[in-house]
């Protein structure tokens, strides 16, 4: 298995994609939803749901700290953990190029069974193309996610208030460096691990003992992207200390010598909280007791002035706007 790769064949309906798919794919996420092997999972559910999809385009696929599979996972889970919900179910479609090593295959599966049982959830249903070589970069992968939502959780973009505390989960810009490292075969004295993770059991601690108003994962854009969705999306002002944001020395020092600010450097293993006044102590106490909000900081509040727009005091005392990104920082990181 170790030489054998994926051939145009594997993807042609035959018997050539049923024993792939069954011996790679199906056999290690094996559940009484999916074993069923329908063209669409069937299970009961009550109540709010939770809805999501992502695609995820990685290069490379395999990264410090991670892998596309630990990604796709982690990173449906995180978005439905934004909205309060309880992930459930996943799909999984895997587009192939031809030429993809079994080995690599049955790696970026196992890690999905390791990320999708640490999450508590399961894949019942997906899908698996192969493609031409050269067509899509090893390979691509398609998610969606359901999941219930509590009565009474009411979290959203356009819930920030005046007054509320704005609070991060931990260090930015881990992974943004870790795949930029990787891509560009950078070595630093320090070695920087994605941050990928998923975050629902965090987010439901949170929510245990806060009045939580706002949840956002701050991929693609970082910090700064997210804060300034969240500000418009309130038409509200968000003001933030720099000196209070948490960024690990070897991130600050590689953003440093690649010209990168970190408050733009994506992360998969991080939430943003907007936060009442009133239960920012406690959910700060809370976020810090689990393992992915051990540095957890309060980092700036929400302000009545400049709406929609994001305000730094940097280090030297000095107001700066924070604006979104014209163009892409770092492409294809997630």
């Amino acid at each position: 298995m170790t030489d054998e790769r994926v051939l145009l064949a594997h993807g042609s309906g035959g018997k050539l994609m049923h024993d792939l798919i069954r011996n790679l794919i199906t056999s290690p996420l094996a559940n009484p939803i999916l074993d069923r092997l329908d063209d669409s999972a069937v299970f009961d559910i009550t109540g709010r749901l939770a809805f999501t999809t992502d695609s995820y385009v990685v290069k490379p696929i395999f990264f410090p700290g991670g892998d596309i599979g630990r990604l796709a996972v982690c990173g449906t889970v995180n978005d439905l953990a934004t909205t309060g919900a309880v992930p459930l179910y996943l799909s999984l479609s895997f587009i192939i190029e031809e030429g993809l090593l079994f080995a690599d295959l049955e790696r970026i599966v196992s890690s999905i069974v390791a990320a999708a049982n640490e999450a508590g959830v399961k894949i019942v249903t997906g899908d698996t193309k192969v493609v031409d070589r050269g067509s899509a970069d090893r390979l691509f992968i398609n998610t969606s996610g359901v999941g219930t939502i509590r009565e009474g959780i009411n979290i959203s973009g356009r819930n920030a208030r005046p007054g509320d505390s704005v609070i991060v989960s931990g260090t930015l810009g881990d992974h943004g460096i870790a795949v930029m490292s990787q891509r560009e075969g950078l070595k630093f004295q320090s070695p920087i691990l994605s941050d990928c993770a998923p975050l629902n059991n965090l987010v439901a601690e949170m929510i245990a003992v806060g009045d939580i108003r706002c949840l956002r994962d701050p991929t693609r854009g970082g910090l700064a992207t997210t804060l300034n969705e969240i500000a418009g999306q309130s038409h509200v002002g968000i003001k933030i200390t720099e000196l209070s944001i948490p960024v690990s020395p070897a991130v600050t020092g590689a953003c440093e010598l690649l010209g990168l600010d970190p408050l733009y450097v994506a992360n998969e293993g991080k939430m943003v909280a907007i936060i009442s006044a009133a239960s920012a102590d406690k959910v700060l106490t809370r976020m810090r007791q689990n393992h992915y909000g051990c540095d957890a900081a309060v980092i700036g509040e929400v302000v009545t002035e400049h709406p929609g727009r994001v305000v730094m005091k940097t280090r030297l005392g000095a107001n700066r706007i924070i604006d979104l990104l014209a163009g892409e920082l770092l492409p294809r990181i997630c």
